[in-house]
C-alpha cells in the first residue's frame, strides 16, 4: 500500500497479528511492481463484476442497515466455544513470537515514516480477543513488544466496546454480532477523526 500513488488519510494497522510474518507472495501481488496483469486483464474484471452485480445485485443501504439492526437486536450468542478457546490458549502458550514481532515492529515502524512522509496518518489497533486469549503468552509477548516500540498513545486507535457484549469462535475471531459491535465502533472513533469527507 505505501507504493501507491494515491494513499488515504488515514491508515490502520492490526497490531494482535505481528507475530505473523509478511505473507511475501501476497505483497509481490498487489505492490505496483509485481502486478503487471491488472492493467490488461481490468476490462475483463470489469467485465464480470458487472455480470455478477446484474445476476446478483447487491444490497441496498436500506437492506444492510436493516440486517445489521435485526443482528444487534440479539443477545450474544450461547454457543460454547470452550473447546476452541482452549486449543487457541494453548497453542499461543506453546509460541514465543518475540523474533518475528521484534521484526514486524520494526517494518511497521519503516513503512510507518514513509506513509506519514507522504501526508497520511497511521494509527495502530487492537481488536478485542477473549480474556482468555489475551492472558495467552503470545497474546502477551506481541502487546507488550508493540506496546514499547509504539508507546504514544495517539499512535493507537481507541476502540470502545463492552466486554460482556462480545463472543469468539475461538477466542480470537469476533462472531459475525460481536464484529458489527466492533466495526460500528470504529467507525464512530473514525468519523470523529476525520470530520466531514
Amino acid at each position: 500500500m505505501a507504493n501507491q500513488p494515491r494513499l488515504p488519510r488515514l491508515v490502520l494497522v492490526e497490531a494482535n497479528v505481528l507475530s505473523r510474518p509478511a505473507d511475501k507472495t501476497l505483497v509481490e501481488k498487489y505492490s505496483r511492481s509485481g502486478n503487471t496483469e491488472s492493467v490488461v486483464f481490468r476490462p475483463i474484471r470489469t467485465a464480470v463484476a458487472a455480470y455478477e452485480n446484474w445476476l446478483h445485485a447487491p444490497l441496498s443501504h436500506t437492506q444492510v442497515s436493516l440486517a445489521l439492526n435485526r443482528l444487534l437486536k440479539q443477545p450474544p450468542s450461547d454457543f460454547d466455544s470452550r473447546v476452541y478457546v482452549d486449543r487457541a490458549v494453548q497453542q499461543s502458550n506453546a509460541e514465543d513470537p518475540t523474533v518475528a514481532v521484534r521484526a514486524s515492529v520494526t517494518r511497521i515502524e519503516q513503512l510507518i515514516a514513509a506513509i506519514e512522509r507522504r501526508g497520511a496518518r497511521v494509527l495502530l489497533y487492537e481488536l478485542p480477543t477473549s480474556e482468555q486469549f489475551e492472558g495467552s503468552r503470545s497474546a502477551q509477548i506481541t502487546r507488550e513488544i508493540a506496546h514499547t516500540k509504539f508507546s504514544d498513545p495517539n499512535r493507537w486507535l481507541r476502540i470502545d466496546f463492552t466486554r460482556s457484549s462480545l463472543r469468539w469462535a475461538d477466542g480470537i475471531h469476533l462472531d459475525e454480532r460481536s464484529a458489527v459491535i466492533i466495526a460500528q465502533s470504529v467507525d464512530g472513533t473514525l468519523s470523529s477523526l476525520l470530520g466531514p469527507t
